[in-house]
């Protein structure tokens, strides 16, 4: 049967023909919404960082591992406290951004001098970890403590990724569903960026779909 579903023209771009930053803007905006990492690090000389990723995502299950790009500054240092602290200290702490922490989130997106911890300038409190030396954010719903597994620069581009395996979860006891061994999602809240500078969402609606059986 045919579609009824009337054909709209379509418009078409090439990056390399786009002004800076548009294609950044455009990519961002396509793929959402796209999860927070709020990572936490420490440098050689201890001073305590946390600033928010939204290149990130689970890559691997077995054993779990987690990703999130770090892109250069265009002004000097070029490198972000997050990727130097890594390399020095090849450890790090993600946590979720729940409703109640966006504020606070967006207080560790300023760019501070190396000196700064976010977590004192967001008000946040900061506890040991047990098996990592960066700290967690007493506050957050989730932390993963994570051991760095490889750092790759991604070809061509200005971003560096940055890959962790995941060696301690740490998960508020009324969120987690004992009998699924899950998280329950919609009661963790979290929020999620969309594209442009300010555009952010809550989780919506829950659906199931099962794969079909052949």
């Amino acid at each position: 049967m045919p579609s009824t579903v009337p054909e709209l023209s379509m418009l078409s771009f090439v990056p390399d023909e786009m002004p800076d930053p548009a294609p950044y803007h455009l990519l961002t905006s396509i793929v959402a919404p796209r999860p927070i990492a709020w990572v936490s690090t420490i440098s050689a000389e201890g001073i305590p960082n946390l600033a928010p990723y939204s290149f990130y995502n689970a890559v691997a299950g077995f054993p779990p591992t987690i990703l999130f790009s770090v892109s250069y500054r265009r002004k000097e240092p070029k490198e972000k406290d997050t990727l130097r602290n890594v390399k020095e200290i090849d450890e790090f702490v993600c946590h979720v951004v729940d409703e109640t922490m966006s504020e606070s989130m967006i207080q560790t997106a300023i760019d501070f001098p190396h000196e700064v911890s976010e977590f004192e300038t967001a008000n946040l409190k900061a506890v040991p970890s047990v098996d990592v030396r960066p700290f967690r954010i007493a506050e957050a719903p989730v932390a993963m403590e994570c051991k760095v597994t490889q750092i790759v620069p991604v070809e061509g581009a200005t971003n560096v990724m940055v890959l962790g395996r995941v060696l301690r979860f740490h998960i508020r006891e009324d969120l987690y569903r004992k009998d699924l061994g899950l998280v329950d999602t919609m009661q963790m809240k979290p929020i999620t960026r969309l594209g442009g500078p300010i555009e952010y969402t809550k989780i919506g609606e829950l659906f199931a779909l099962k794969i079909p059986t052949v």
